[in-house]
């Protein structure tokens, strides 16, 4: 996913004179050829990340479209404030990306991992949280992002990830894309676990599959008629269940009494990870194994 994002950003950045990146001093070499296509609009900010969000606001109220880019525990969590009063009470069109989301990087361990950003950004007013699925997503998220006149947050993987969609694939803001039809049961996947999920549907009998990719703002509309259509509901994510896309749509579904009782999410333990050294055994050691989800699904 991170070289479609390299790539795309810097094909944006040719097109667009008002693209400015910025980087917390990762990514170099990624972004060499952005560096020769857009001299002058490259800014490593060091291990300085809320630093990195001020001077992205300032740009965006300049009137260029910045694009702030790191590891995701350190765009998200270190820059909290900076995030909410500068980009998202300014209203900033500011677009900030985090790359190894969930446990994209397992084995440097908890400081690493980020299994509550969107719980903690998802409250804020006025922004935007795009979660792609696969790298065609991923180009589609940062060029919607940057027509957006308020702060985006995209929560991309790491690397590796596996091409789900067509290169063609349509990319909007708010609208989930299919990947599997389905007539009794249907999983709303929300990011790089969505690679997971469609392991499961091939598993299963009738079950839809849609990358939900926008976490904020929720597509209620479409949550309506999901569930109408379909006798259970499954939402999924590499991220707590606590404050997640899940509890987004139980909020939802509450609030606007829609029954519940078919609805199940998955996402992680409210817990820290200790001792993992690969992906799986992480994901695993906190109920996002494929045999978790399986045994829950039948059940």
């Amino acid at each position: 996913m991170r070289n479609a994002f390299a790539d795309e950003v810097t094909k944006l950045a040719s097109e667009d004179e008002r693209i400015v990146f910025l980087s917390g001093d990762i990514g170099n070499k990624l972004f060499d050829k952005l560096k020769l296509v857009a001299p002058g609009r490259f800014y490593n900010c060091g291990v300085a990340e809320a630093n990195m969000i001020s001077l992205g606001c300032g740009l965006a109220s300049q009137g260029l479209r910045p694009i702030a880019y790191t590891i995701t525990p350190f765009i998200t969590y270190r820059c909290i404030e900076q995030i909410r009063v500068d980009a998202c009470y300014h209203n900033q069109p500011l677009t900030f990306v985090g790359v190894g989301a969930g446990l994209g990087y397992t084995s440097l361990g908890a400081t690493h991992h980020s299994l509550e950003d969107i719980a903690m950004l998802r409250s804020l007013p006025n922004i935007t949280i795009l979660c792609p699925a696969d790298p065609v997503e991923t180009r589609g998220a940062i060029r919607a992002a940057i027509n957006v006149n308020g702060p985006v947050y995209i929560r991309l993987g790491k690397k590796g990830e596996p091409v789900l969609f067509q290169d063609n694939t349509n990319f909007e803001i708010g609208t989930p894309n299919k990947l599997v039809d389905g007539e009794n049961t249907v999983i709303l996947s929300c990011g790089t676990i969505t690679a997971v999920a469609l392991e499961l549907v091939k598993e299963l009998k009738s079950c839809a599959l849609y990358s939900f990719h926008t976490v904020k703002p929720l597509n209620t509309q479409f949550l309506k008629e999901i569930f109408n259509q379909y006798e259970r509901v499954i939402t999924i994510e590499e991220h707590s269940l606590i404050g997640g896309f899940g509890s987004a749509v139980a909020e939802w579904a509450v609030d606007n009494r829609v029954d519940t009782k078919n609805l199940v999410r998955f996402g992680t333990k409210d817990e820290f990870l200790h001792g993992a050294n690969d992906y799986s055994l992480g994901a695993k050691s906190l109920g996002l194994g494929l045999e978790d989800l399986r045994s829950k699904i039948n059940t």
